[in-house]
C-alpha cells in the first residue's frame, strides 16, 4: 500500500529527510512515531501530495505520488494534526461539500454520509454547527470526511491530541474498528495509543528510520532487574555497568542510597543472551547476594528515548 524508497527533503540547508525507506503492506496498522522536528509530518505531507520530495520516490497503491497525484489522493484519507473543518457549518453540510469534492453522485453522497456518520458515532450531531461540538465530536468528524469516499488508506497525525482520557478511549476503539478494514498509518506522540491500536512501529529521528518492528518485539528482553545485598547501590551500578551488553544502570523503585547495603537496580541491555549469568558471576565473586534476578521488557516509552535521545 505504501512504498518509499531513499526519500530526502530539503529547506534549504536543512536536510529534513536523510534517505527514508519502509513498505507498509495492504491492512497495516502501523505507528508512525518520533520527536518534534524528527520528520513525521513532512514524511506524511510528501505521502499526501501536500509537499513535493527532493529527491526518492513514495508510491502509494502503485501511483507515484509526484506523477500521479490525483490518483493517489483518491486511494487515501488524510486527517492532518489540526483538522480542517468549517466551524459554521453542520456535519452533514460540511460531508456534502467534501463528498462533492470528490466527485460522488448525490445519491452516493447521501448513502455515504448515513454510513459514516453512523461509523464515526455523530449520526445524533449532523445537524448541530461544527463550532458547538465537543473536541472529540469534531475529530469524529474529521475522521468521518477521511472516510466519506472510501479509501484504501488513512494517514492520521495526532487524531487524539487534546481529548479527555474518555474521549481518547473512545477514538481509540473506532481506529480499532478501522483498521481491520483499512491500512492506516497513524502519527502520535501518545505511546500507549500505539501499544493499543498497531501492530506496527516505525520511528524516525534526524530524518533517518531508526526502528521498523512490532512493538513487542521493540520492547521484548532489554531491561534485567538486579536486587541484592552486600553492596552500597553506587558501588552495585559501577560494577554493573561495566558488564559488556549493559548500556544503562537505573535505580528501581526507590533504592537506597549508597551507604546503604542494599541495591535495586534496572539493566538496560543490549539484548545479548548469558548477561544474567554473567551478573550471576559478578554477584559470587564480590560476595553479594543476589534476591532478585530476572528479565524485564521496556516500555515502549524507553525504547523511543532510547532511540531518539541526542548524544
Amino acid at each position: 500500500m505504501i512504498e518509499v524508497v531513499d526519500l530526502r527533503k530539503r529547506y534549504g540547508e536543512f536536510e529534513a529527510l536523510r534517505g527514508v525507506s519502509f513498505t507498509v503492506e495492504r491492512g497495516e496498522v502501523v505507528g508512525f512515531l518520533g520527536p518534534n522536528g524528527a520528520g513525521k509530518t513532512t514524511t506524511m505531507k510528501i505521502l499526501t501530495g501536500f509537499l513535493l520530495p527532493t529527491s526518492g520516490t513514495a508510491r502509494i497503491a502503485g501511483h507515484d505520488v509526484v506523477q500521479d497525484s490525483l490518483a493517489v489522493r483518491r486511494r487515501l484519507g488524510y486527517l492532518p494534526e489540526n483538522a480542517p473543518l468549517y466551524e459554521d457549518m453542520q456535519p452533514r453540510e460540511f460531508l456534502d461539500v467534501v463528498g462533492a469534492i470528490h466527485g460522488l453522485a448525490p445519491a452516493v453522497r447521501r448513502r455515504r454520509i448515513a454510513e459514516v456518520a453512523e461509523r464515526c458515532g455523530i449520526a445524533d450531531v449532523l445537524t448541530v454547527p461544527i463550532g458547538h461540538l465537543s473536541k472529540g465530536y469534531r475529530q469524529r468528524v474529521g475522521i468521518a470526511y477521511t472516510l466519506l469516499h472510501e479509501p484504501d488508506l488513512l494517514i492520521l497525525d495526532e487524531p487524539t491530541s487534546g481529548l479527555d482520557p474518555n474521549q481518547v478511549q473512545e477514538i481509540r476503539q473506532l481506529l480499532r474498528e478501522i483498521g481491520r478494514e483499512k491500512t492506516v498509518m497513524l502519527s502520535t506522540h501518545i505511546l500507549r495509543e500505539v501499544e493499543a491500536t498497531c501492530g506496527r512501529v516505525l520511528i524516525i529521528n534526524r530524518g533517518e528510520i531508526v526502528a521498523d518492528a512490532p512493538p513487542a518485539d521493540l520492547q521484548k528482553g532489554d531491561v534485567l532487574v538486579v536486587a541484592g545485598e552486600g553492596a552500597g547501590l553506587e558501588q552495585a551500578r559501577a560494577a554493573l555497568a561495566a558488564l559488556p551488553g549493559v548500556r544503562a544502570v537505573e535505580a528501581d523503585g526507590g533504592a537506597g542510597s549508597a551507604q546503604d547495603s542494599g541495591f535495586r537496580l534496572r539493566l538496560r541491555t543490549d539484548g545479548r543472551d548469558g548477561l544474567g549469568a554473567e551478573v550471576f558471576r559478578l554477584a559470587r565473586d564480590r560476595g553479594w547476594t543476589l534476591t532478585e534476578l530476572r528479565p524485564e521488557n521496556a516500555s515502549l516509552e524507553e525504547v523511543f528515548q532510547e532511540l531518539t535521545s541526542v548524544n
